[in-house]
């Protein structure tokens, strides 16, 4: 069993609900209201970690993360250094996230990557703690150091509203372009080699998949898995709103 013939039909899966939750409902029937409407620009542009302007809603399906993304809408305001790092902790701690890791070191055993880690439990010990260093240096790397040095904002900004394919490529491409401190635009170096140092750093425990190719099919994989996380983070809202029937 590859890992990707299991991601590939979840992801359409989840792909083809969030185009579902795109189509617009009916308006309901206007009614009086003594509570005036909050402007968005009312709304907290930034706190100390960023899903504060999605209120407590830190994960999506109660599994990934969510303590970066921001409202595009909002007026650009920068964070500091310590936020940066703040943002890597906790998406590093989360503790769903570990249980997520323990999903895929089952499916790398199940595949038997890296043959020479063995089977049992001493062979899924091996894979879970490659697993968990995967993905920690790489949450530290791409949301905390490299953005720290290179003055660069490793938030994810949702747009929030427009066409279904147009928001998908707009959060996909956030693993290309990202902000700088200043709020412009700039090419996100922090993913690319936040991803390739913490691939490289994979040849100390990989030792099956050592050099260059191995190294730049890792470094990859994780971009593209971070894309496929921005296009959740954008509908996420949409998504439980609209199917899970919840509100924001």
């Amino acid at each position: 069993m590859n890992v990707q013939t299991f991601i590939l039909p979840a992801s359409l899966i989840i792909l083809s609900q969030l185009a579902a939750a795109q189509q617009p409902a009916p308006e309901p029937a206007p009614t009086e209201s003594t509570t005036p409407a909050v402007p968005e620009s009312a709304q907290p542009a930034d706190a100390d970690t960023a899903a504060a302007t999605l209120g407590e809603d830190k994960r999506i399906f109660g599994v990934l993360p969510n303590y970066r993304t921001v409202e595009g809408s909002q007026p650009f305001s920068p964070i500091t250094a310590k936020q940066k790092l703040t943002i890597a902790t906790k998406d590093t701690i989360d503790g769903p996230s570990y249980v997520l890791a323990g999903l895929f070191a089952g499916l790398y055993q199940l595949e038997d990557q890296n043959p020479s880690f063995g089977q049992g439990l001493k062979g899924y010990a091996k894979r879970y703690v490659s697993a968990i260093a995967d993905q920690d240096i790489g949450n530290y790397m791409t949301e905390g150091f490299m953005p720290v040095l290179l003055k660069e904002d490793p938030r994810f900004f949702r747009r929030g509203t427009g066409k279904f394919w147009s928001r998908t490529l707009h959060a996909a491409s956030g693993v290309v372009i990202s902000k700088t401190d200043k709020g412009t635009s700039t090419f996100n170096f922090s993913e690319f080699l936040g991803n390739g140092i913490t691939a490289s750093i994979g040849n100390a425990y990989y030792p099956d998949e050592v050099g260059f190719t191995s190294t730049m099919e890792r470094m990859f994989t994780q971009i593209g898995t971070d894309a496929f996380s921005n296009v959740l983070k954008e509908f996420w809202p949409d998504f439980k709103r609209k199917v899970l029937k919840r509100g924001n």
